[in-house]
């Protein structure tokens, strides 16, 4: 008797505990993310076009209603902040029918395209290189995200481990062998005249 009672305590007292270690494991990716966006205005973030820095961000760059849009000729918006190394990054996108952006990372801050790592930003553009892809690296030619539709794409970057998700399926997994870009800016893309993209939530955990 005194056996089966102690059994039913050492049951009890792990059904107790399991949920609560369950329930710590789903909240762990909520810890340690830093939101880059204030929600409010551009306050520190630089833009530069095809010729240089543009001292007037708002020439492409607008802040409404707690949502960045961009606009307007070529331009690539950076973060103040420019050492990021490795990192999980995700922001909430909208791209306009036949629009283009895209969200690079460990970039450079400069004129033209930045030289960095970019996560494109295209749903129905005439570039068939889709939403999810890691340009110049990993093609995704399917239509994962309708235009017009707010979505999430968060990156991943250990080392030259380079992981990206769009609305949590994961379509790139790649290494990158020769280690072509390790540290630098984030920075959103405006692609042409034609385009118009949407962004909110912009936030970052940084990683060992």
């Amino acid at each position: 008797m005194t056996y089966f009672r102690r059994g039913i305590a050492l049951f009890v007292a792990c059904a107790a505990f399991l949920p609560t270690a369950a329930r710590a494991d789903d909240k762990g990716d909520d810890a340690g993310w830093v939101q880059i966006f204030n929600g409010k205005d551009l306050d520190g973030w630089e833009a530069y076009d095809g010729k240089g820095k543009q001292d007037d961000v708002s020439k492409n760059w607008v802040v409404k209603d707690g949502v960045i849009h961009g606009g307007g000729p070529v331009s690539h918006l950076f973060t103040p902040k420019g050492n990021y190394k490795n990192f999980k990054y995700r922001a909430e996108v909208k791209i306009a029918d036949k629009a283009n952006s895209g969200m690079y990372f460990r970039t450079a801050k400069g004129p033209g395209f930045p030289k960095g790592y970019e996560a494109q930003v295209n749903s129905t553009h005439g570039d068939p290189i889709r939403t999810g892809s890691l340009y110049n690296h990993v093609k995704v030619f399917d239509d994962l995200v309708k235009p017009d539709t707010w979505f999430t794409q968060e990156i991943e970057a250990v080392g030259n481990h380079i992981i990206i998700r769009v609305n949590g399926k994961t379509t790139v997994d790649y290494i990158d062998k020769k280690d072509s870009f390790s540290e630098g800016f984030f920075a959103f893309q405006q692609h042409d005249p034609g385009s118009h993209v949407q962004i909110r939530k912009v936030e970052v955990k940084e990683l060992p």
